[in-house]
């Protein structure tokens, strides 16, 4: 009786961790409770009927890893594409991402296999795209080049996807990206695909090529403040990739690069077409701004207090 008492409250703290996003919350509840037990309690809540409860076990067999974990997400991938649901959607996109997790091989090769049953579709949702496409770049293998490029032929994508920028990365090494990064001739929506995947992991070796692609917001600027479009959307995808770890990031930026920041990050500030821009800005500030900075974020902090607390949290560090 208490080692069912104790394993549905270790099964509904799971659940809340999930729902809340605390992946870090989560990954702890698997790691105590060691991969014996947890696994059939994780292949139970497979069978639920919750779609939440689903979604949690599908992260916890992606944290526990291993051929079986494969084999039971995979098949449990099978069944909830079938149900052609919002719920299946929801589970699938959680089993995509714990297998992009799991090392080897065969995670490769069934990630593979997901992306094929997409092309097979016809039309697949963007989403759906981003998902198996970011999942991939995690295992990023000369053996994935043919399969996404066969993938993009017989889709005939008319725009830039995040397939598009998954062949990008996986075919230029770091010295051939920053050149790509740097060429204004290049597609800005494909460039903001590039850093979609890299926000999902960048490794060390292109931290090197984040100057070029901030160089390609420069001239895109005025065009971006003023009204939402690709100029906008790309400085969103550049901010979302820098502020994923600033304190790691930052210090391995040159100069130049950290002060062309500063100066877009003040121009975003004021700006009203695209609100999280704005945020991102302020909190781009807080690590980069000198302390004239903070009269500028106390001129232009939103009217919503909760907004407006991004603001002034930057501004009180500046001034501090």
């Amino acid at each position: 009786m208490a080692q069912r008492e104790e394993a549905t409250q270790w099964r509904n703290a799971l659940i809340a961790a999930i729902h809340e996003g605390d992946e870090a919350r989560a990954r702890a509840q698997v790691t105590q409770l060691g991969a014996r037990k947890a696994r059939p309690l994780l292949e139970a809540m497979l069978e639920d009927t919750d779609a939440a409860v689903r979604q949690a076990a599908a992260f916890g067999l992606g944290e526990l890893g291993g051929a079986a974990s494969i084999r039971r997400l995979e098949h449990q991938l099978a069944l909830e594409e079938a149900r052609r649901s919002h719920d299946g959607a929801t589970v699938v996109e959680a089993i995509t991402q714990a297998l992009g997790r799991i090392q080897g091989a065969s995670a490769r090769a069934s990630l593979a296999r997901r992306l094929e049953r997409l092309v097979t579709m016809g039309r697949p949702e963007p989403a759906d795209l981003n998902d198996v496409a970011c999942a991939l770049w995690r295992k990023r293998h000369p053996e994935l080049i043919p399969i996404v490029r066969q993938s993009m032929e017989k889709l005939e994508l008319p725009t830039p996807t995040a397939l598009h920028g998954l062949l990008v990365l996986l075919e230029k090494p770091a010295e051939e990206l920053l050149h790509w990064a740097a060429d204004g001739s290049v597609p800005i929506e494909l460039k903001g695909e590039v850093l979609t995947l890299l926000t999902e992991e960048l490794p060390e070796t292109l931290v090197s090529t984040l100057p070029a692609f901030i160089s390609s917001a420069e001239p895109l600027l005025d065009t971006a403040v003023s009204h939402k479009g690709a100029a906008s959307a790309y400085c969103v995808d550049l901010f979302s990739l820098l502020l994923m770890n600033p304190e790691r990031l930052f210090p391995m930026l040159p100069e130049a690069a950290l002060d062309r920041l500063r100066d877009m990050a003040r121009k975003w500030v004021a700006a009203t077409s695209s609100l999280k821009c704005s945020l991102q800005a302020a909190v781009l500030l807080k690590h980069l701004g000198r302390k004239e900075d903070a009269a500028l974020l106390e001129a232009h902090r939103p009217a919503d207090p909760t907004l407006a607390k991004v603001f002034d949290d930057a501004a009180r560090a500046l001034r501090r």
